[in-house]
């Protein structure tokens, strides 16, 4: 194994494959026997890719070790896609040339170019201070407000933190949290926990060193940021307008409950997959824009998944640019190589292959209708979580393809990115030029 995307690819593979056998075990299960192979792939597999489709339910199925096991690997999978791709940042800043390697290192100013002990301490330290913080606070809500006692609470508090930061979405109850939807002490601090851990670790590096100085923020910094809040800011007002007065969604709830409620949705969009709405009862209309939502993803080295708002507000710019007829793209007086802009184009062509295949897949193999297969099939490529509800009835086949689909769009953006940064191939010759017409 060459090349390091081979090992990470591995190393998930691997963990898979070992969480798959500790579910099948008979102490697993809640219930007597054993969980199936194919229930424990694909949970296993939803837990290391931080996805949360399940297709057994979780507090009724698995026994306290299943549940346990699942956690387990909800935080190995978090931590190692937060190190990995982190460290990749390094490796590819050591394979750059040295006059790319230096402006590397001047416009990210988050990580050094052997910073490798720093970004593994690192991560540990963020990881654990956030989970701890919104476990206390969960913890303390659901004993006094809920009646827990007090080391349930402890043991529901840590869950969903942990679930949370590393946007998986598994919950410990049947109706996920549909029962706090109008409770904010406990759907903000899992909106912060999300938010914080699908920034990515460079960002939240750079943020605390220079939290109050956003002129000092790199290029990523920026764009992540600006284009973390226009959207989560974009999907809480698409939401509360397509689902206001929507009697199986928002129409019970009082004025601050549907906003609380919408925001909580445009949250977990960004590749969380914890719900306090029934997704299956929202409007077409909001399944789509979901979709979008979800595909987009969150930020780059953290972990959400999707394409990354980098890559989105990217190509965003790139269009601008060639709308005005600019030579070259800037952004926030940077500008951006034409490298960079084929690496994003790529990443999301292939995204869109990645959905289109498997839909149709599904959808030959099936009889639901295409809307809540496609949102089925977002949601386990961007690693989100939401689901219709139809995950549970399909088939084997397409069961294994959504399992396959969650490891694809974990580390697929990741791996194949960190390819195209590695490979530099020079051209020794350039042919005569050619302008195909377009539109």
């Amino acid at each position: 194994m060459r090349h390091p995307a081979q090992v990470v690819v591995a190393a998930f593979a691997t963990a898979v494959a070992i969480g798959t056998v500790l579910l099948m075990l008979p102490v697993a299960r809640e219930g007597p026997g054993s969980a199936s192979l194919l229930d424990a792939a694909f949970t296993a597999t939803s837990a290391v890719c931080v996805t949360g489709l399940v297709v057994v339910d979780t507090p009724t199925y698995w026994s306290t070790f299943g549940e346990v096991v699942i956690v387990g690997l909800i935080q190995v999978g978090g931590f190692g896609i937060m190190t990995l791709a982190s460290l990749l940042v390094v490796l590819v800043s050591h394979r750059m040339g040295l006059r790319s390697r230096l402006t590397a290192a001047a416009e990210t100013k988050t990580l050094g170019l052997g910073d490798v002990r720093s970004v593994l301490l690192g991560v540990a330290k963020v990881s654990i201070a956030v989970e701890l913080a919104v476990a206390a606070i969960l913890t303390i809500r659901l004993a006094i407000a809920y009646d827990e006692p007090l080391g349930r609470a402890v043991y529901l508090g840590v869950f969903h933190a942990v679930s949370a930061f590393n946007n998986a979405g598994f919950s410990l109850y049947s109706d996920n949290l549909m029962r706090f939807v109008a409770d904010p002490w406990v759907s903000l601090p899992i909106c912060l926990a999300i938010i914080v851990g699908g920034l990515g670790f460079p960002v939240l590096m750079e943020l605390r060193r220079h939290l109050r100085r956003p002129w000092r923020w790199s290029l990523h910094t920026k764009i992540t940021v600006w284009a973390t809040g226009v959207l989560l800011a974009g999907g809480t007002a698409f939401v509360a307008i397509s689902e206001w007065r929507n009697p199986g969604t928002l129409g019970p709830l009082d004025g601050p409950g549907r906003l609380l409620a919408a925001f909580f949705h445009s949250v977990n969009t960004r590749t969380a997959g914890f719900n306090s709405l029934d997704v299956a009862a929202m409007t077409e209309g909001t399944w789509l824009g979901s979709d979008v939502l979800m595909f987009i993803g969150g930020g780059s080295a953290g972990t959400a998944g999707g394409i990354k708002v980098t890559t989105f507000a990217l190509l965003l710019f790139v269009i601008l640019a060639e709308v005005r007829g600019e030579e070259s793209v800037h952004v926030f007086d940077r500008r951006v190589g034409p490298r960079v802009q084929r690496q994003a184009l790529s990443v999301a062509l292939l995204a869109v292959a990645a959905v289109v295949i498997p839909t149709l897949f599904i959808l030959e193999a099936t009889d639901i209708a295409l809307d809540k297969v496609l949102f089925e099939v977002v949601s386990a490529f961007a690693t989100v979580g939401l689901s219709t509800g139809i995950t549970a009835d399909l088939p084997s086949g397409a069961q294994a393809a959504i399992m396959v689909l969650m490891f694809i769009g974990r580390l697929g953006p990741i791996t194949f990115a960190s390819a195209l940064a590695l490979r530099q191939r020079g051209r020794r010759y350039e042919l005569p030029e050619a302008r195909p017409i377009i539109g």
